[in-house]
């Protein structure tokens, strides 16, 4: 239903649109109203197929074509907050959100014996719960980043999480294309382009998939975290949308009835951590 209504305010917004008030010329008698797929589709920099696509309510738009959509209809700002809304997108011009309201709060705190945690669109973490903590993945270096994931991954690696081969590949990947999606939300905001910035001189890796992005469709991504007694827990990693605060859920959770799940049992019941612990960023974002 989201991406039909979508759809149907694209169609509207181009066929309301005056050729004119885009810099096309009127072009003799036209035989649609407002502008042709073909015509927004060239302003907006997309193919008039991904245009058909998108209005029938098939395609689901990444916030860069979002932004590109509203600058070639030359929406003003309650059209562009309404097309980003129903595209599932903050529409934001200043700086990355940081703040959990209670809303998101108490999301992380009913997870209750799942490990998780809350960021923000530049992946700074936010808020964790009591099981995360009891996983202890690793000490914090005293980095000014130490609890931005995407410096963490391509940067300053906690010695206690471990990927490998496709799954480490498509986990860099997916933070890459998120990074660039907020960076097309957030255009003013210094910290982040300055995240980027570092990020890019710092990790070739990086660097190579911001400018070769690669399409991410979804996201689940399986790790292995060693406790500090040795023991190895392997964990599905699952991300959930918080649109209103504009922050994500990471979730971990282990097989039902594997050894992993009963071993993560007994280590977050062994936590004496409060349920949610709010945590102090001196990172961008």
């Amino acid at each position: 239903m989201a991406l039909h209504d979508l759809g149907t305010a694209v169609r509207r917004l181009r066929e309301n649109t005056d050729p004119a008030t885009v810099g096309l010329p009127p072009g003799g008698t036209r035989r649609v109203r407002g502008l042709r797929r073909e015509e927004l589709a060239d302003l907006a920099g997309v193919s008039a197929d991904y245009v058909r696509r998108l209005e029938q309510g098939r395609r689901q738009p990444s916030a860069g074509v979002v932004n590109a959509l509203a600058r070639a209809l030359d929406l003003g700002r309650a059209e562009y907050e309404r097309l980003c809304a129903l595209a599932g997108y903050a529409a934001a011009e200043g700086r990355v959100p940081g703040d959990a309201g209670p809303g998101a709060l108490r999301l992380l705190e009913r997870f209750g014996d799942t490990p998780a945690f809350l960021t923000d669109a530049a992946w700074n973490v936010v808020a964790v719960n009591r099981a995360w903590l009891a996983l202890q993945a690793g000490a914090p270096a005293q980095h000014a980043r130490d609890w931005n994931v995407a410096w963490r991954t391509f940067c300053n690696a906690l010695g206690g999480i471990h990927r490998t081969g496709d799954g480490a590949a498509g986990f860099r990947a997916m933070l890459a294309a998120r990074l660039r999606d907020a960076a097309l939300r957030y255009p003013g905001d210094e910290s982040l382009a300055g995240l980027v910035d570092d990020l890019r001189s710092t990790s070739r890796p990086f660097d190579t998939l911001w400018r070769t992005p690669e399409t991410v469709s979804g996201y689940e991504n399986q790790a292995v975290f060693r406790h500090p007694d040795g023991t190895d827990l392997t964990l599905d990693g699952n991300l959930l949308h918080v649109p209103g605060d504009d922050l994500m859920a990471v979730v971990l959770t282990a097989a039902p009835g594997s050894a992993d799940a009963a071993r993560l049992g007994e280590v977050v019941r062994a936590a004496g951590a409060p349920s949610v612990v709010r945590v102090g960023q001196t990172g961008p974002g």
